[in-house]
Formats: C-alpha cells, structure tokens, sequence
C-alpha cells in the first residue's frame, strides 16, 4: 500500500467500525444496558459509536476489546495486512461465539466458547449426543447440568464428561464468560503422555 493510500484506508475503517461493533455485541446477545453495564461507558455514548455519528477513542476501543477479548485490530474490523497465517473466524451458535483452535478434520477438536450476559433459566433443556467434552474455565462463572448434578465452575476448574449423558450449560455470572472445550467424537479422549512425579514415587527410590 502506498503512503498516500494509508489515510483513505484508515478513514474507511473508522467509518465502518461502528457497524462492526454492533455486530459484535449482537454476536454476544448483549444489549447497549448489558455492555455500559460491562464497560462503564454510558448508553448514549454506546449508541452514537454503533450508528457512526461518533468516532470512538481509543479508551473506549480498548475497554471493548477487553469485554469481547479480541485484539483491537479485531475490534475495529481492521484489513488484513498481508500476514501468510491462517486466521480462523468466529461463528455464533446457540447464542454463544465458538473460536475454532484446530483445523484439521476429524479428531478431538479445540474451541474458545465465549457466553453472552444471559437472562436467569431455571433449568436449561438438557441434550445428549454421541461424543466426549473437556471444558476449562477461563474467566466468568459457568452452570453445568449434567445429569442430576447442577454445578457451578469457576476460572481455573475443569469439568469432563460423556456427552451421552444429558447436559448444558449456562453463564451465570454478569459479565461474558469464556472457556475452553475439546470435543472427542463418539467417545473419543484426550491422550495424555506425561504425568506429574508423584512424591510418594520418589520417596521410595
């Protein structure tokens, strides 16, 4: 790209940002009131960045960005720049954006789920499915049913389990809650090829 070329670019991406942010929150099932709420940026300030008849600065770029844990270049819907990796995109299913973190077909496959404020349920509809499901929780608070068991996971903890068993989970917390989940087809498990020295081991060599 040419000098000259820079600045146009730049003005075309401004003035597309505010419908990309809309379609962002909209991505998260969140209302304008749920992201002030997050961010602490008011409604009416929200608003006129989504329908472009203002500019958003770079403090409130960074807050959204932190919110939707994108990059800011993401946030904004920059160009490309020429950069040979793959990127893989977002999608939206079940109200919730799934990062796919593999791209090889078959197999146990990575995701980054990412769970919008949503309104209180008193029981989920529990599902069923050929499979195995590892979650961990990065950030936020996270309602497991699984079977019986109604559990609440929180940054740090696992939870793993046989997808025939009927599940589903929730953000119950108010903020979007993130986390990471490999998904095994028709029982298949993570194989792990290392273990931890146990101390009791060592003790007695």
């Amino acid at each position: 790209m040419r000098d000259s070329e820079a600045p146009a670019a730049v003005d075309e991406t401004l003035d597309a940002v505010g419908g990309h942010l809309r379609n962002l929150r909209h991505a998260r099932a969140m209302t304008l009131e749920d992201l002030a709420r997050s961010t602490g940026i008011s409604q009416s300030t929200l608003s006129r960045v989504e329908s472009g008849t203002r500019r958003p600065s770079l403090q409130i770029l960074l807050q959204l960005a932190q919110i939707y844990q994108l990059t800011l270049d993401e946030v904004v819907g920059a160009p490309t720049t020429g950069d040979p990796r793959i990127h893989t995109r977002p999608s939206v299913r079940y109200g919730m954006t799934w990062l796919p973190l593999t791209r090889r077909p078959g197999g146990i496959q990575a995701y980054k789920l990412i769970l919008p404020v949503q309104p209180d349920v008193t029981r989920p509809e529990q599902r069923s499915h050929e499979g195995y499901e590892w979650m961990y929780v990065l950030s936020g608070r996270l309602r497991l049913l699984l079977g019986d068991h109604d559990l609440t996971l929180t940054p740090g903890e696992v939870a793993e389990f046989d997808t025939r068993t009927p599940h589903a989970f929730t953000n119950s917390s108010n903020v979007p809650t993130e986390l990471l989940m490999l998904i095994g087809p028709q029982g298949e498990r993570a194989h792990i090829k290392a273990h931890p020295r146990q101390e009791a081991r060592s003790s007695k060599s």
